[in-house]
């Protein structure tokens, strides 16, 4: 059956049951009867199975839903007109672009990018409001979730609602920009532009929903690798602007802008009397800026004078210079930046203005927050949050993620020798063991990419693209060298299974299959192919044999021709592994992409996340992706992770309480190794100490020295001898909620005077790299909270564990094991290091052991509540919370009292020679408070003059 029948069907099937949902359950029933009825009105109707796939992919869309957005808003200068203006408008380009999506990602997901795209629409001004105006924002989204689709039902609105030229910054290399190019064409223009004059345009994608020719905007650039705007497409087309609306996607690159610059004022600007500036009038202009923290920001320093006064004659970086540029070439514009990474805009100075180019780019007007649908596979659900870990988590195994270990002749990152290691140069030698030869974990990816394919292909996803990344490098010279290497695995893979010919003593089909029952096997869905049952190796061999034919190797060297394969192998499915480098970094989709063979070491936080291409929707196949990386790259994607989530749960609270861009204090967790972005990107932020209130702080650095160690050791002593007999010797804890808790060997005082603790603070020596776990800063914070009439009270637990037994100041407990998180060094190597560290101390239960009943339910309350608000941040977790959360806890818990946390850590873990003590771990949960201090953060300067007047 054709594809375009196939997607016609299911659209038509979509739009009907999106009148039905509203008075009736959708059955798979009712599904199933739609689908045979439409299929009766085509010529050569769909057969049974072909039916049946029809029925499962629309049970797999009506089955996902979403969020909602978040946002902040200002609406200085700004005229609400879309609540009026809305009926009076013909939607056509909106209506046509959601009847192109509804089959593609389902019912919930349209209706929410209705309603998301209405409100930043409303957030710009009315096209039609005459005289000058100007609306800056910014909409956050996720890594591969869909922000593409979201500007381009933007676009589509815009265009309707009267915004006449339309300008996309889409990236820094030519890829991405036709990538960009061909997605706008199949949702906004309707028509492929690259055919001859003799040939007419080519409809796609909405032009075969409604071709008509008064729904066709004009473009000026086009999908091939030379369609970007240039002098000679400058001085040739002879569109005027005013009439329908006139797309261009370019570059983020300075010829590129300097022509439309140009452009712009050669033939469209009058000469303002009163500022004797050439300006554009009566033509909006909508300008989207994808992954708007990359090339867009502005990283030369000197925006302030060392007075802290504006220099109105800075020069900003270049990219930076020419979009703010081009911007007051308009006097009604309108820009919003795209990113899944805002840690760089955040930095943005919000009153940094220069006379040339007029302000900088930071979302003065608003700042959306995108939810993704449930079926997003994202960083959450792929290295998870540290709040879910338990006791044993320091040596949990990752789903998905397999680690890299002979990639370099040592693990050391200095390490300069080997395959391609950590440190090296362009036209590195690259050898495995004095061989050109791939590496065991590389030619294990391969393998696993192999099975992967085919498994799909057993489901039915015959015609799926399927991808592999491998990203070692930023050399091409490397990436070439790297491909070969991989090509010519492939070739001996392929001789092997079509001729029986096995390299060496080397069995690529025994190894697959070997694969298959050790890692696929065991953690396969059958619920993604009920009908079939469980996969035999019996079943999946053919279809193994099948992929080794088909697969490619490529090296992305930048050309659209990398991204056009897929659209030209739409009807077969296409089997790819691309070696690259940076133009796989950003932006770049690999349809299907399932391995993912990663090496680039980067400490930043928003150019680690942009990596993680990995990141997307996996519906059918996530049960077989897999990431191979290093150990530090997973660590540090672990952090990052809990550092997005810190952002995303600032912002929540900011527009709970109506927040503007402007008064948000935006404030991203620093780290000793991570830096948060670019250091040019942060000439705005400001490091400093802030507010404990509502974090928890726990110590997972520990000193290994006789001196630290006893003396800690001393310190809970004192405090235990101090505070006398427990309240509850083994609590326990049963809520009307359903939630039940018992902690074996724990004890739990309760209201215990600040002083004791504060006592205990002033003899604990935290780790130097106890960033937010600092004894003096917890000391400081608390004494500053005591004064403001806060955390007078305390509730203080000793936990216990399994180990052997011991008593701190007669007190019965058992040592807690928590494994280092050094797992790659041998105990000679973990001896030799300063410190012990752990993944994570507490336990996330251990946080309700002082709750009454009425905080439980509060708190349950509110963490789903919090689930509710965007699903996919908590997919990890599965379904809805059933126990309260820790940030849920920590805006329960009264501002007058704080929980801290004992663990006597079992020292064997450490692997110290001074294992007469415990090593005592320390937590402190603190309640939501407004008062701030002492913690060390990196924040931009709103924040810092709104919480210290700097």
């Amino acid at each position: 059956m054709a594809e375009n029948i196939e997607s016609k069907i299911r659209g038509q099937v979509m739009g009907v049951l999106e009148e039905l949902r509203k008075s009736e359950t959708i059955t798979k029933d009712r599904v199933k009867q739609l689908v045979d009825s439409m299929s009766l009105m085509y010529p050569d109707p769909p057969g049974e199975a072909d039916r049946e796939r029809i029925v499962s992919k629309i049970i797999e869309k009506i089955s996902i839903w979403i969020g909602d957005a978040q946002e902040l808003v200002n609406d200085e200068d700004h005229i609400p007109w879309l609540t009026e203006r809305k009926p009076q408008i013909d939607w056509n380009y909106w209506d046509r672009y959601r009847t192109h999506m509804l089959p593609k990602i389902g019912l919930d997901p349209v209706t929410k990018l209705d309603e998301i795209t209405d409100r930043v629409l409303s957030h710009l001004e009315d096209p039609n409001r005459e005289g000058a105006w100007d609306r800056r924002g910014l909409v956050v989204g996720h890594v591969q979730s869909g922000k593409t689709s979201n500007y381009t039902g933007l676009i589509c609105k815009a265009a309707d609602a009267g915004y006449k030229i339309i300008i996309v910054l889409a990236g820094l290399h030519k890829n991405l920009r036709s990538q960009t190019q061909i997605r706008l064409e199949e949702g906004f223009l309707g028509y492929d532009n690259t055919r001859g004059p003799n040939e007419g345009l080519k409809p796609v994608g909405v032009g075969l929903i409604d071709p008509s020719p008064s729904l066709r905007p004009d473009s000026v650039t086009n999908r091939e690798d030379n369609g970007d705007f240039n002098k000679a497409r400058a001085s040739t087309f002879a569109i005027n602007p005013g009439g329908r609306p006139l797309l261009f996607v370019i570059k983020k690159q300075k010829t590129v802008l300097q022509n439309l610059i140009d452009w712009v004022q050669w033939a469209h600007t009058n000469v303002n009397q009163e500022t004797g500036k050439a300006t554009v009038a009566g033509i909006p202009l909508l300008l989207i800026d994808d992954e708007a923290d990359h090339a867009s920001v502005n990283t030369k320093d000197g925006a302030f004078d060392e007075d802290g006064n504006l220099d109105l004659e800075h020069d900003p970086s270049t990219i930076n210079g020419l979009i703010r540029k081009l911007l007051t070439l308009f006097q009604q514009k309108a820009y919003v930046g795209y990113t899944a990474t805002p840690f760089a805009n955040i930095f943005i100075h919000e009153q940094a203005e220069t006379e040339e180019e007029g302000p900088d780019l930071f979302p003065s007007s608003f700042i959306t927050s995108l939810p993704a649908p449930s079926d997003y596979f994202g960083p959450a659900h792929v290295f998870g949050l540290k709040e879910e870990e338990g006791e044993n988590s320091d040596s949990r195994s990752h789903r998905y993620v397999r680690e890299i270990k002979d990639h370099a002749d040592s693990l050391d990152l200095d390490e300069t020798s080997g395959w391609v290691p950590p440190k090296h140069k362009n036209h590195h030698d690259v050898r495995f063991r004095g061989e050109h030869a791939i590496p065991p974990s590389l030619r294990k990816a391969t393998h696993s990419f192999i099975l992967a394919t085919a498994i799909r292909r057993h489901r039915g996803q015959l015609k799926e693209h399927n991808s592999m990344l491998v990203h070692v490098s930023r050399f091409t010279s490397v990436q070439n060298a790297v491909k070969s290497q991989i090509d010519s695995e492939v070739q001996d893979i392929k001789r092997e299974l079509r001729y029986g010919e096995v390299e060496g003593d080397r069995s690529a089909i025994n190894e697959l299959e070997q694969l298959f029952h050790v890692e696929f096997a065991p953690t396969l869905s059958d619920g993604y192919n009920p009908e079939r049952g469980p996969i035999d190796w019996n079943d999946l061999e053919e279809e193994v044999r099948t992929t080794a034919t088909i697969l490619q190797v490529k090296e992305i060297n930048g050309s659209a021709g990398d991204i056009l394969d897929y659209e030209q192998e739409r009807d077969t499915g296409l089997a790819v592994i691309a070696v690259g480098g940076d133009k796989l970094s950003r932006g770049l989709t690999l349809e299907g992409l399932t391995v993912s063979y990663f090496l680039r070491a980067s400490r930043m936080y928003d150019t680690l996340m942009q990596m993680g291409r990995w990141f997307g929707y996996r519906r059918g196949y996530d049960d077989v992706c897999r990431i191979f990386m290093t150990k530090d790259l997973r660590e540090w994607f672990e952090k990052i992770t809990i550092a997005a989530e810190e952002l995303r749960e600032e912002f929540d609270h900011m527009a709970a309480v109506r927040g503007t861009p402007r008064n948000y204090g935006l404030r991203v967790r620093s780290h000793p190794v991570l830096m948060v972005t670019s250091r040019v990107k942060m000439r705005s932020g400001t490091p400093m100490k802030i507010s404990f209130a509502g974090t928890i702080s726990e110590t997972i650095v520990f000193h290994r020295s006789k001196e630290v160690i006893s003396g800690n050791f001393e310190a809970a002593e004192k405090l235990v001898n101090k505070i006398g007999a427990p309240d509850e010797s083994d609590p326990s804890r049963e809520w009307t909620t359903g939630g039940k808790n018992v902690w074996k060997n724990a004890h739990l005082w309760q209201d215990v005077d600040a002083s004791d603790v504060l006592s205990f603070l002033a003899n604990y020596n935290t780790h130097e790299d106890s960033v937010k776990a600092n004894s003096n800063f917890l000391r400081q914070y608390i004494e500053k909270q005591v004064a403001l009439g806060d955390l007078r009270s305390w509730d203080i637990a000793l936990f216990s564990g399994q180990g052997k037994a011991e008593r701190i100041s007669g007190t019965p407990i058992n040592l807690i094991v928590r494994k280092p998180l050094e797992r790659n060094l041998s105990v000679e190597e973990q001896k030799k290091a300063e410190k012990y560290v752990i993944g994570r101390l507490v336990s996330p239960r251990d946080e309700t052991i002082d709750l009454s009943d009425e905080e439980y339910s509060e708190a349950l309350d509110l963490a789903q509540k919090a689930w509710n608000r965007d699903f996919a941040r908590d997919r990890h977790r599965g379904d809805m919370p059933k126990e309260p959360t820790g940030p849920a806890i920590r805006q329960t818990r009264s501002e007058s009292k704080g929980l801290l946390m004992l663990y006597p850590l079992d020292p064997d873990n450490a692997v110290t020679n001074h294992q007469d003590r415990p090593i005592i771990g320390m937590a402190i949960s603190f309640p939501t408070s407004p008062n701030a201090i002492e913690i060390d953060y990196v924040v931009n300067n709103v924040f810092a003059q709104s919480e210290f007047e700097l």
